[in-house]
């Protein structure tokens, strides 16, 4: 009997990849008097591929491009504060992200939300989309000090729904974090297909979060 549901949060809730998008390219346009020549387009691009879907740390993606780019009017330190404080007004939710959360909690399902990535930041995030309020447990890897793919991550946020593994759906985008490691504790698992190819060992996989309610009504 599936009684929660768990989620991760970028790739498979916010739309991470348009949300990124359209910060950087909006952080080119207020502060591009202090880029010289560097042109929008050069600086989106190589913002992008440094970044490497969220895989680097941003002051690290900013040591490196300014840099690169020789950029000096401004710091790297600058760029990654703006970056930190701004981009929660730039989150773009996935198609159906709130009509499939009210129907999971009119089914009675307990819901959470398990990410890798900066406490304060991320819940920004999570604000910003307007979800928080679904969720009985929000567990992110800086304030629990552990994170994904690691099985104890996963065990907190069940310990504080008071489910066990079998008990529960994992949804996320990647393969080996959120797929195979929910998996290793006994989760059912349902994979968010990304941009990139895979061969995910899966229960299901879905291309619209609109998916997941009838998914998990097979489950039960």
């Amino acid at each position: 009997m599936i009684k929660a549901v768990l989620f991760d949060l970028d790739g498979t809730l916010l739309n991470r990849d348009e949300s990124v998008r359209r910060f950087v390219e909006d952080q080119y346009e207020r502060l591009c008097t202090s880029f010289h020549l560097v042109r929008k387009e050069e600086y989106v691009k190589r913002f992008l591929e440094l970044d490497n879907r969220g895989y680097v740390w941003k002051d690290n993606v900013y040591k490196q491009l300014t840099m690169e780019m020789g950029i000096t009017k401004i710091t790297w330190q600058e760029l990654y504060e703006d970056y930190i404080t701004e981009f929660y007004r730039y989150c773009v939710p996935f198609p159906h992200l709130k009509m499939v959360l009210e129907e999971l909690r009119r089914n009675n399902l307990l819901l959470g939300i398990v990410t890798n990535g900066r406490g304060h930041f991320q819940m920004a995030n999570i604000k910003a989309l307007e979800i928080e309020e679904y969720f009985q447990t929000i567990v992110i890897s800086e304030w629990e000090g552990i994170k994904k793919p690691h099985p104890k991550i996963f065990k907190r946020a069940m310990e504080k729904l008071n489910v066990s593994p079998s008990q529960c759906v994992f949804v996320g985008d990647h393969p080996r974090n959120d797929i195979e490691a929910s998996q290793k504790i006994g989760m059912k698992t349902i994979w968010k297909k990304d941009c990139a190819t895979y061969n995910v060992n899966t229960d299901n996989t879905i291309d619209d979060l609109a998916e997941i309610p009838f998914i998990i009504s097979k489950f039960k």
